[in-house]
């Protein structure tokens, strides 16, 4: 009963939360969506120099905690810098590169995926390999991994709560604000963690739905 009567008395401030979150993960996705495709040609470029920087893009940011890289673009460009982000900011800039890592080698697989005989196809017909590449290989390479791709949305979803350390008002946040207006450490922390599970479980189903539709429409 008393989950109920902090959810209610409390929404506005989880719902604010909740706006926030799925802000930032919508973010996070279409900018490392723009971004990784950008690596993922930088790795598959004929000249070494650039598959070194896409690759060295890759390793460091996967190989680094996010809550680092958080602090790093928002405390250590201000002060290396002088590039003062909003906390905002920072958190989409993070989530974006961060997620971009993940979505370079979901499409470079994606590409490698594509038969190859398609490409040498195009250039027989006077294609350029980047003409190729734009109209042949990557609308195709997409559309396989497009599942993929909504698995990264909603765990975007989930490492959005890192953002709190600076001060973004999305649910984790909400939840210490409730928690310090109500003395009860653990009834906002469930509300928080069940509002996580039906966005996730939620958007997983329409996942799972959207990707039977993709195979379906495959063998017609």
């Amino acid at each position: 009963m008393e989950f109920f009567t902090i959810f209610w008395e409390y929404r506005s401030y989880f719902f604010t939360g909740l706006q926030y979150t799925l802000l930032l993960a919508a973010l996070g996705v279409l900018f490392g969506f723009i971004l990784g495709l950008i690596i993922t040609l930088l790795r598959m470029a004929p000249w070494g120099i650039l598959r070194f920087i896409g690759h060295a893009w890759v390793e460091f940011l996967r190989g680094t905690p996010m809550l680092v890289q958080l602090f790093i673009i928002h405390y250590g460009f201000a002060n290396a810098f002088d590039l003062n982000f909003s906390p905002i900011q920072s958190g989409a800039i993070t989530l974006s590169i961060n997620s971009s890592a993940y979505l370079a080698e979901i499409f470079r697989a994606g590409i490698q995926g594509v038969d190859r005989g398609q490409g040498e196809a195009a250039r027989s017909l006077g294609m350029t390999r980047g003409m190729s590449m734009r109209f042949i290989i990557i609308p195709q390479a997409i559309k396989s991994v497009l599942p993929a791709i909504g698995n990264e949305f909603v765990t975007i979803i989930k490492e959005s709560s890192i953002v709190s350390f600076i001060g973004i008002t999305e649910l984790m946040f909400q939840s210490g604000a409730v928690v310090g207006i109500t003395y009860n450490g653990m009834t906002p922390y469930l509300i928080v963690a069940m509002m996580y599970f039906i966005l996730t479980f939620t958007l997983s189903r329409i996942l799972g739905l959207f990707e039977r539709k993709l195979k379906a429409s495959d063998h017609r």
